[in-house]
Formats: C-alpha cells, sequence, structure tokens
C-alpha cells in the first residue's frame, strides 16, 4: 500500500532503538527520549491555509523526532509514523 502525505507532512519508518543497560531501572515514562527513523514520503509542503511552505526534508533523510510526535499507522503489518514536518528536531548527516 502506498501513501501520499497531505500538506506539511511526512511518513516516517521509525529505527528499532537499543537500549543500554545500567545499574538503574527506570520507569518507561522517564524514557522519553528523541526517536529515530528514516523518510519514506513527503506531502506537497502546504499549509492549512493553502499557503506553500519549502519542505525542509526529502525522502531517504534520517531524521530524529520527539518520542510522542505524531501518529502511529500500520501499513502492510509494518508501523509507520505521520508526523508534521514541524515536529522533526534534525536530520542526521553522515560527515
Amino acid at each position: 500500500m502506498k501513501v501520499k502525505p497531505l500538506f506539511d507532512r511526512v511518513l516516517i519508518l521509525p529505527e528499532e532503538q537499543n537500549e543500554q543497560k545500567s545499574g538503574i531501572i527506570l520507569p518507561d515514562t522517564a524514557k522519553e527520549k528523541p526517536q529515530f527513523g528514516t523518510i519514506v514520503a513527503v506531502g506537497d509542503g502546504e499549509n492549512l491555509d493553502y499557503t506553500k511552505s519549502q519542505m525542509k526534508v526529502k525522502v531517504g533523510n534520517k531524521v530524529i523526532f520527539n518520542k510522542y510526535a505524531g501518529a502511529e499507522i500500520k501499513l502492510d503489518n509494518t508501523i509507520y509514523i505521520l508526523m508534521r514536518q514541524i515536529d522533526i528536531i534534525g536530520v542526521i548527516e553522515n560527515v
């Protein structure tokens, strides 16, 4: 199934996070770390008032976003996150 995000939204395939074990046990509510993923689809960049905004990300970018940003959706047994571009914290660049 193919999804085309609308407006300024992006579809992200989240990466699994490897958690390092230490001597301190934290409850799940304390583990609000940024998440990582790869953009698989990008909207046209329209705002809700139909003005154009520039999309700063593109398909293939690896990005960082807050844990609770966007909405999880399941397509073809794969979990994706659909969110607004503004909810992305940064783009990971290879140096």
